[in-house]
């Protein structure tokens, strides 16, 4: 049986779509041990969501880094360098890890580098079967950067 065309593009993307939260990789129901994180994260708990992490210490976890490093840049005293160390630790783990590569190439953003979140963007561009949150959300904030100015200007 041969699918028309319109058929066959909805299997694919149906087969493609990854629900879940933008900064990791969707578990498997039951088994997301980073849940009590992320409901820190949903709460802007930031100081929560890192006590959280260093309890579950899943330092191999791409997520795991991913999210550490999300949280120390958005907490109420940001540490951008241990945020970078934990996005590139997920990015080593990971090299297409969407939620890294997005959220690293907003620290660059806010951390004056445009070359090096053009570089994220470049590398979500890759990542990315078809058009992406992450690739978007990068894309956007690039953009709003360049019109302020060559400053950060948060969503």
């Amino acid at each position: 049986m041969k699918l028309p065309h319109a058929a066959m593009a909805a299997l694919v993307a149906l087969a493609l779509h990854q629900p879940g939260f933008a900064a990791e990789t969707p578990a498997a129901p039951g088994t997301d041990k980073l849940a009590p994180v992320k409901a820190q994260i949903a709460q802007r708990n930031w100081s929560g969501a890192i006590q959280e992490l260093k309890n579950i210490n899943d330092v191999s976890s791409a997520d795991w880094n991913n999210l550490m490093g999300y949280s120390l840049r958005k907490s109420a005293t940001p540490d951008y360098a241990a945020a970078e160390r934990y996005y590139n630790l997920a990015l080593r783990i990971d090299p297409k890890h969407r939620g890294a590569l997005e959220y690293s190439g907003e620290l660059y953003l806010m951390t004056g580098d445009l070359q090096k979140a053009e570089e994220r963007l470049a590398a979500l561009d890759k990542a990315c079967f078809f058009p992406c949150e992450e690739h978007t959300d990068l894309k956007r904030a690039i953009e709003r950067y360049k019109a302020a100015g060559n400053k950060y200007v948060p969503e």
